[in-house]
């Protein structure tokens, strides 16, 4: 299977991919400040991919609980930098974590391939930017939902974007973990992955270092949740998640790659 971004084509379905998270911002819930530079985040973002990651993921506004939105003005202007040496250093497929039109357009204008979009919406404007560039869009879940209600979005979901002229292979789901979701909930979408996920389609699942697994594990610095993240991220891949987006790619690809080996064998 296929998930089309822009004019590259990545395949999915075989074998769990890597997105690795690099926060241009000075105030995310774990790691904000240490990537705010251009420098110190392609850096970063070069050692993820040393380390196996298959995407990288950049973000340049926090959404951890409280926080203050900036403006897409400003939003552009720490991703600008950061992309443009990037995309001098490597051809990985390049994701932009925004909600914002006029950010993703400047984007995929420099050289990103797909727009990662927490706003939980299935807006006009974005779906139009996404038509007419032809890159990846990841549609995530937000706010409170059951296994029953998400798998309900992603069906409105991907109706929607059909009467919009946008093929499914250009799509992507995430179920919006911590966004919203209360702390049962969070679980019972980790849990339930097969239930809800939609056939045709590639889910992606982010829920590294977050408040879920720092709750779970009993460990209330985020980067310290290492190993209940594996435990979360095995989870995943019993369930079929496709793209698992996380901090820690050295380290947590080890678990993750366990989790398929052990996949296999199960009846």
């Amino acid at each position: 299977m296929i998930f089309k971004c822009k004019n590259k084509e990545i395949e999915y379905g075989n074998k769990t991919l890597l997105m690795g998270i690099v926060n241009v911002t000075p105030d995310s819930f774990s790691d904000g400040g240490s990537y705010f530079t251009p420098e110190s985040a392609v850096n970063h973002a070069l050692e993820l991919i040393s380390d196996g990651a298959d995407i990288i993921d950049l973000g340049a506004q926090s959404t951890r609980p409280g926080y203050e939105e900036i403006s897409p003005e400003e939003e552009w202007k720490r991703l600008e930098g950061v992309l443009s040496e990037l995309r001098k250093k490597t051809d990985i497929l390049v994701s932009v974590d925004t909600y914002f039109p006029y950010v993703a357009e400047k984007a995929l204008e420099n050289g990103a391939d797909i727009i990662n979009d927490v706003s939980g919406r299935v807006e006009p404007e974005m779906a139009q930017i996404i038509k007419k560039t032809g890159a990846g869009w990841v549609i995530m879940h937000s706010g409170e939902g059951s296994v029953d209600e998400v798998g309900a979005f992603f069906k409105a979901s991907a109706e929607k974007c059909e009467a919009l002229g946008i093929p499914k292979e250009q799509l992507c789901f995430d179920m919006g973990i911590g966004f919203g979701k209360s702390y049962e909930q969070n679980l019972e979408l980790i849990a339930n992955i097969s239930e809800y996920k939609l056939e045709g389609y590639p889910l992606l699942i982010g829920l590294s270092r977050k408040r879920v697994i720092g709750t779970a594990s009993a460990q209330s610095d985020p980067k310290q949740r290492i190993y209940g993240n594996i435990a979360a991220h095995t989870a995943a891949v019993f369930g079929s998640a496709d793209i698992i987006r996380l901090h820690d790619v050295k380290n947590e690809k080890q678990g993750i790659k366990t989790a398929e080996e052990i996949k296999k064998w199960i009846r």
